[in-house]
This record gives structure tokens, sequence and C-alpha cells, in this order.
């Protein structure tokens, strides 16, 4: 183990992009940062920023939980820590906050132990602990990934974003957990909405690729998930076609929501001027960021 204090940094993610349902996701410039040093025989955890109020302090904290499973696999025994987390990303909002703290907490337990682990991993580790790779995998490995789960084992590609692509995110002023926003989802789906989807999201990865920011307005639309959450998020349908009307590339719900996010070609204030008075109009407070996708992943600081 090691002395020193270990301090990472983990960008927030915005997953599915779309129609790329629990399968891609992004990194954008906003940051947790995670402190881990040893304490032995006690759990100390202090909390600053986002989540300040909400977030569990004792071994219910999934920034311990996911430190324990990296002492877990390389057959350790618990040492007691001290953990600090200064947080900028809203939780229960779709801005991936769990993902964030679970590949900050195995980061940093992993560097404690000497950095054992390696990359890929790590990934596996995270991907167990959140349940699929769509967020884990851009907030580890930064830019847009594109990620599988076959066999226990998680296979991906990340691409590089284009460089004039940016995003301008609307952020309600209320919490919305993937529990509840998977609830709504239908168990099955017809083979046209599967059609519809995975051909979008062929279009949309290709679009990335070759940097066709021209067609990210087609290969951007989703039946599968964001018509049956729109019921929990009042002013989202609205929200979406304001943006898309005041000059927005593409405009989605990020993750499970509420935010709505906006890809976009530079920043637009009259973008996110119209999303925030469409969510007003709705009587749902909200902020505004404009924020730039994150190339780097978690990095040690």
């Amino acid at each position: 183990m090691i002395a020193e204090t270990i301090k990472v940094q983990v960008p927030a993610t915005t997953a599915n992009m779309g129609p790329g349902f629990d399968c891609l996701g992004m990194a954008l410039g906003l940051y947790n940062e995670i402190h881990m040093s040893l304490s032995p025989g006690k759990l100390f955890i202090d909390v600053q920023g986002e989540g300040a109020e909400d977030i569990k302090r004792d071994e219910t904290n999934i920034v311990w939980q996911a430190a324990q499973r990296v002492f877990q696999e390389l057959d350790l025994e618990n040492p007691g820590l001290t953990i600090k987390l200064i947080n900028q990303i809203p939780t229960s909002r779709g801005l991936g906050s769990s993902a964030a703290a679970i590949v900050g907490g195995l980061i940093a337990a992993n560097q404690l132990t000497g950095g054992i682990l390696d990359q890929d991993r790590l990934l596996g580790l995270a991907t167990e602990l959140e349940g699929h790779p769509d967020n884990v995998a851009p907030a580890l490995l930064g830019g847009i990934v594109i990620s599988v789960v076959a066999e226990g084992e998680v296979h991906y590609i990340k691409i590089n974003p284009p460089e004039d692509l940016n995003t301008v995110v609307a952020i309600p002023d209320f919490l919305l957990s993937t529990r509840k926003a998977r609830e709504v989802l239908p168990k099955t789906v017809s083979l046209r909405d599967a059609i519809f989807n995975l051909s979008h999201t062929a279009l949309l990865v290709g679009a990335l690729c070759e940097k066709r920011l021209d067609l990210l307005s087609v290969a951007g639309k989703d039946v599968l998930h964001q018509p049956y959450r729109a019921s929990l998020i009042p002013g989202m349908k609205e929200v979406i076609q304001a943006a898309n009307e005041a000059g927005a590339l593409n405009v989605t719900l990020s993750g499970a929501g509420p935010t709505v996010i906006a890809l976009t070609s530079g920043f637009s204030e009259e973008i996110a001027r119209s999303m925030e008075q469409t969510f007003q109009r709705a009587n749902v407070k909200c902020q505004v960021k404009m924020l730039k996708p994150a190339v780097e992943g978690t990095i040690i600081l």
C-alpha cells in the first residue's frame, strides 16, 4: 500500500446519445475529484459540492464500495480509508455521477495498491458494479466510446470527438433515478423499432467517425427509450423541439434523464436560452451549462 494521498479527476458522461441505448456514451468537461488515502482502522468520508447533503458517508458510499472491490480483486484486507469527494457532477440527473464515483473509486484504490490492475480489468470491474458500460467506459477512457459486453468481457472502441463538436446541457432541478426511468420502458419492442434504432446508431457512429456533423440531426433519433421517458420529464419534448429550432445539431435525453443535451457546432447562447426558457414554461427550474466533450477520461492528478 502507498502512504500518500491519491487524487483522481473523473469526467461526467452522457449515455445513449439518442439511439445508442446502453452501448454508446461520451465524456464531458465537467469533473469530480476523489482524494483517497489510508486511514488504518476507520473510514472517513468528506463530501463537497454537488450531492453534499445526500451522498452517504458510511460503507454504503459508492466510492468506498468500488475501492473495496479492488482490494477484493487483489486478495487484500480492506484497510481504513479517508476519502474526500469534490463534486461538480449533479447526482441523479443523467450525467454519470454514479459512474464517476465507481471509476474514481476503482482508479484511486488501484493506485493506492501500486497500480496493479490494468485498464481493461478496471473497466470490467466498473461494468460489473454499474451493470452496463455505457457511462463507465467514457468516464474511464474519455471521448466517445462504443461498448459491448460479451461472455463477461467488455469490448470497446474509442472515438475522438470532432474538434468542433460542443454541447449545451440543460439540467432540471429535480432527481430522476435510473431505476425509475427503466421501469417505464416496455419489456419487448417491435421489429420495426429495433431496426430503426440499429440503423440510426450505425449512422450516428459513422457520422462521428467521419466528422459528418450534418448527419447528426437524422442519426440521433430514437424510438426505444425517449418516447417512454418523456412522461417523467415535464417539458422534455418541447425543450428538444426548441433547441432544434434554435440550431442544435441534435437534441436528446442525457442517459436516463432528466437532463437534456444538445449537440452543437460551437457554443450557442440562443440554444441555451431556448432550452432554459422552455423548461421554465413547463414550471421546471434548470441550470444550463456549455460543455466541451472530454477527450481524456479519468486522470491521476
